[in-house]
């Protein structure tokens, strides 16, 4: 990391704060999550604060431990937080898959119905089964949902 202003410092321990608090605000129910995970009045989004915040988020990742605990949920959460607040239309999306035989979850992005931010697409693998998305208020995928079958048999 280069020189940074006294803002993008903020944003660091901002990061690492919504980061160390993921595992329990997932212990609420998805629809309160939801609630707190939207900004109230979002900004204008800007794409160097976009990588910024990606950037900031791997960071806290890698060096917040044990604080912080790694993995999809954690880095999906923050990045959504922080995103959102930054205007950017993103949805988060939480599935479930079969990964060398045992059921597995993973957490992602999605903007403009790709995966976001992502380094290889999820969707082969996992069942979109919870979304949190801003304009349409995500909530559970309809049960007449193929993917759901796919993964039992």
């Amino acid at each position: 990391m280069g020189k940074r202003s006294i803002r993008d410092v903020f944003l660091f321990f901002q990061v690492l704060f919504i980061a160390a608090a993921v595992p329990f605000l997932l212990r609420l129910k998805l629809s309160r999550v939801e609630d707190l995970l939207e900004p109230r009045i979002p900004s204008t989004a800007h794409r160097d604060r976009a990588d910024l915040i990606a950037e900031y988020v791997e960071t806290v990742i890698r060096a917040g431990r044990p604080l912080v605990r790694p993995g999809c949920l954690t880095r999906g959460v923050t990045r959504y937080y922080f995103l959102r607040r930054d205007g950017m239309d993103v949805s988060l999306c939480f599935g479930m898959g079969r990964v060398e035989g045992e059921f597995v979850g993973h957490c992602w992005l999605v903007k403009d119905e790709v995966p976001f931010m992502e380094t290889r697409d999820p969707r082969p693998l996992y069942a979109e089964m919870y979304r949190i998305s801003a304009p349409a208020r995500g909530g559970l995928i309809p049960s007449g949902s193929n993917k759901l079958e796919q993964l039992r048999s």
